[in-house]
């Protein structure tokens, strides 16, 4: 199992090499398309030449290692087709366009709001049917468009459940060309959300929080990239982040520890608390 954690490891710091780089978003696509069916084959080739030690292991790998790389492939695919159909002329028909688009994506998430709501609330009691391809074969799958499907390398719901993660971060993009068109249309939204906050720590402590977070992928389930969960805590803090990537790499480059700023934040914790109980 190592050796597929590795793989999607390697897959995320390619993926996110990609997201910094500055390109159009539907080359953008093109060539995140061409990394995810890459480490798709690769974790297919693995699943062909190994056994999963137990049920659990297998439940692991297709709930949270494949469903990165296949996520992130049909949000990509739906980014290409996207751009592809967009009116290339007219704001008023570029905004018809994208508001249709998101239609799509409710009618998508109340079709599948059972499910969505299981993994919503953190369940575990019908994985075992859901992510495992021994379930029951009488139990209903949700029809889905083919993106990379075998039957040796799929279960009931994981090409759901990557596609549940993958529509979360098409609706950040198609906000973002809907507030490109119509600037400051969703301004009041953001001001009412909250008071204006500001980071007032040095800001590559606040790469270190994003990167934690990320990492333990507890915001919209992991269905955010980096540039998204980024671009939000620039909004709520109103500061502006140079290079988180780059300052990423010099974390990784620290003499001893190298999560500083998350260290001090647990002892903190732990004084504030203790003193409490005193």
């Amino acid at each position: 199992m190592k050796e597929a954690e590795a793989r999607v490891a390697a897959f995320t710091r390619e993926l996110q090499v990609l997201q910094e780089a500055q390109a159009t978003p539907l080359k953008r696509a093109l060539e995140a398309i061409a990394v995810c069916n890459k480490t798709l084959s690769s974790l297919q080739h693995w699943v062909d030449t190994h056994d999963f030690e137990s049920i659990p292991s297998e439940i692991y790998f297709f709930k949270s290692l494949k469903s990165e790389p296949m996520s992130h492939l049909i949000y990509y695919t739906e980014v290409r087709t996207c751009e592809l159909q967009k009116p290339k002329a007219g704001k008023h028909y570029q905004v018809s366009f994208l508001q249709k688009e998101l239609k799509k994506l409710n009618k998508f998430f109340y079709r599948n709001a059972d499910f969505v709501h299981y993994m919503e609330l953190g369940h575990t009691y019908l994985d075992h049917q859901y992510f495992s391809r021994t379930q029951n074969p009488e139990y209903p799958v949700n029809p889905l468009v083919h993106y990379y499907q075998f039957p040796e390398f799929t279960t009931s719901h994981d090409m759901l459940w990557a596609k549940v993660k993958a529509m979360n971060r098409y609706i950040h993009y198609i906000r973002e060309q809907l507030e490109a068109l119509q600037p400051g249309q969703n301004f009041k939204w953001k001001q009412d959300k909250h008071k204006v906050l500001v980071w007032t720590g040095s800001k590559t402590a606040l790469v270190e929080l994003i990167y934690a977070l990320y990492s333990d992928q507890v915001i919209n389930h992991g269905a955010l990239d980096l540039k998204q969960l980024t671009s939000g805590f620039e909004d709520f803090f109103n500061i502006k982040l140079q290079h988180p990537y780059k300052t990423y790499t010099e974390l990784k480059e620290r003499k001893g520890s190298r999560t500083k700023f998350l260290n001090e934040l647990i002892l903190k914790l732990e004084q504030k608390m203790l003193a409490e109980d005193a």
